[in-house]
C-alpha cells in the first residue's frame, strides 16, 4: 500500500499528550481510532495487527455523510473520493421482472441536507485513506504480524504470541482499545470476566461478494449503464437480495448479496471460498440482466461468508479497556452503516480521550465513550437487522404495494434509501455530541 502524505495534525494538544495508547486490529475501527488520536496530538499510538501486510483486499464499500464529515475533517476524505463514485439514484427493483419498485434521487436532497454525497468506493480506498493518515502524523506506530494470546485488563496489558505457537512478551499500555473484529478475542475476555458467553447469532443467512470489471462486458449495451451510470440497484425476490454499485472510477461494478445459509463452512470459519455454479443456481431466477452479470464473474473469485451478528453487549469497558467496532457492535450491511459506526466511535474516542487530564480518569472517560455510542449503535444493529426481514417477506404483492406508497421525502420500505433513517444516521455530528456531553455524562461515572 503506497503511503502518501497527508496533514500530520490538526494542531489540537490533549490533556496528557504522551499517553501509552495500543490499538488491537488495524481495519476500519483501528486505524480510525489511530488516526483520531493522531489528530488530537497524542504522541505514543501503537497498532498491533495480526496479518503479515495490509493487502487491498474486500469489495465495495459506502462512504455515506456521516462518515464522510469525519474524513473530511480529518483532511483524508480526498484520497478515497479520487476512486470513488458519488451515487445520484438508489434503485430497488424486482428480481424476476426488473421493473423498478421504487427510486430515489440522492442529487435532489443529499448533499444539501447532510453536506457531503453518497459515495461508492472499494474497501481498500477506505482502509488507505485511513492508514495514509495515521502513519503520515509520524505517532503512530504500527506492528505487523503480531498475535494477542492474552488479555490482563487489571493491569491494562495484553500479551504477544503466534497463532499456534508459544506465548512472548507482555505489552503495558496506559489505554487498550480493542478494534480486533466480529471474532474479537478482547470481547470474550472481557465477557468472561462479568460471566456472560461469548455467543455470536447465526443469523441463517450467507453472503457473495463478487465484482465485474468492465473490460469484461465487451460494451454490452444492456450492461454498460451499470458502469457509466451513478446508480446503486437493489433486486429483491424471496429470501434474497442482491445490491450492486460501480466503484474505481466507474471500471468496477460490485455486487453483494444476500440468500439463505447452506452451512457451507465450518461453525468456526467466517467465510470460504464459493462456487459459482451455487451461486448461478440460487439466483437462477433473478432477471436476464442480473444471469448476465454473473455469468461474467471471474471464476475462482466467488467470495461466500455467514452473516452473523451478536446481541447488544452487557458493556464495551473493562478497567482502561475498551471495544470498537465490529468487536462491539457487528452489524448487518442492509443500512451500510458498518464501517461508519466504527469511524464513528474512533472519533469519539479521540475527543473523550483528549479531555482526560490524570490518568486516574481514563476509565471514567472510556465510560463516557460507551455511554455516548451505545445507544446510536444498537439503534443501528437493529434497524438493519429489521430492513433485512422487511425486504425478504414472502407476500410479494403487500411488498410491492408498501413500495409504490413509497415518498420519496419520507419513509421507504427500504430503510437504507428511507429519508428518515437518513436524517437519524446522517444529520449526526459524533464530534459535536462527544464535545456536548463529555463534562455531563463524565460527572455521572
Amino acid at each position: 500500500m503506497t503511503i502518501e502524505q497527508v496533514s500530520p495534525s490538526s494542531g489540537n494538544q490533549p490533556g496528557i499528550p504522551d499517553l501509552k495508547i495500543h490499538i488491537v486490529g488495524a481495519g476500519m475501527g483501528g486505524m480510525g481510532t489511530a488516526l483520531a488520536l493522531a489528530r488530537q496530538g497524542f504522541k505514543d499510538i501503537h497498532v498491533w495487527e495480526s496479518a503479515a501486510q495490509l493487502g487491498e483486499v474486500g469489495a465495495g464499500i459506502n462512504v455515506p455523510p456521516n462518515l464522510a464529515r469525519i474524513l473530511s475533517e480529518w483532511g483524508v476524505l480526498d484520497i478515497c473520493q479520487a476512486e470513488g463514485v458519488v451515487i445520484d439514484t438508489a434503485n430497488v427493483l424486482d428480481c424476476a421482472t426488473d421493473k423498478i419498485l421504487t427510486s430515489v434521487n440522492y442529487s435532489d436532497y443529499m448533499e444539501q441536507e447532510y453536506g457531503w454525497p453518497f459515495t461508492t468506493v472499494h474497501r481498500a480506498a477506505l482502509q488507505k485513506c485511513l492508514v495514509q493518515g495515521a502513519l503520515n502524523s509520524g505517532v503512530v506506530k504500527l506492528h505487523l504480524g503480531h498475535f494477542i494470546t492474552k488479555y490482563d485488563f487489571d493491569n491494562t496489558r495484553f500479551q504477544l504470541g503466534t497463532r499456534d505457537g508459544p506465548e512472548g512478551e507482555w505489552v503495558d499500555a496506559d489505554v487498550i482499545i480493542a478494534a480486533d473484529g466480529v471474532k474479537s478475542k478482547a470481547r470474550e475476555a472481557m465477557l468472561a470476566r462479568v460471566g456472560v458467553v461469548d455467543e455470536v447469532e447465526d443469523t441463517g443467512q450467507a453472503a457473495y461478494r463478487i465484482m465485474v470489471r468492465r473490460s469484461a462486458i465487451n460494451e454490452d449495451p444492456e450492461l454498460l449503464p451499470f458502469f457509466t451510470g451513478a446508480q446503486s440497484y437493489r433486486w429483491i425476490g424471496e429470501k434474497r437480495h442482491i445490491i450492486a454499485y460501480p466503484i474505481e472510477n466507474h471500471d468496477l461494478f460490485n455486487m453483494s448479496t444476500t440468500q439463505p445459509d447452506r452451512n457451507f463452512v465450518q461453525a468456526d470459519t467466517w467465510t470460504a471460498a464459493g462456487s459459482k455454479t451455487e451461486m448461478l443456481q440460487t439466483f437462477h431466477d433473478f432477471c436476464p440482466r442480473v444471469q448476465k452479470l454473473l455469468q461474467l464473474v471471474p471464476e475462482g473469485e466467488v467470495l461466500e461468508w455467514k452473516l452473523r451478528v451478536h446481541k447488544p453487549l452487557p458493556l464495551w469497558v473493562d478497567h482502561n479497556a475498551a471495544l470498537v467496532g465490529d468487536a462491539c457492535h457487528p452489524t448487518l450491511p442492509h443500512i451500510a452503516q458498518g464501517a461508519a459506526q466504527a469511524i464513528e466511535d474512533a472519533a469519539a474516542l479521540g475527543v473523550i480521550l483528549a479531555k482526560v487530564g490524570d490518568k486516574a480518569d481514563i476509565n471514567k472517560a472510556l465510560r463516557v465513550y460507551q455511554a455516548i455510542r451505545k445507544p446510536r449503535t444498537d439503534w443501528a444493529v437493529n434497524t438493519a437487522a429489521e430492513n433485512s426481514k422487511g425486504l425478504h417477506t414472502q407476500d410479494k404483492a403487500s411488498r410491492d404495494n408498501a413500495f409504490s406508497q413509497a415518498d420519496a421525502n419520507g419513509s421507504n420500505p427500504d430503510k437504507m434509501i428511507s429519508r428518515d433513517v437518513h436524517d437519524i444516521l446522517f444529520k449526526y455530528d459524533v464530534v459535536k455530541e462527544a464535545e456536548k456531553n463529555f463534562d455531563r455524562l463524565f460527572a455521572q461515572q
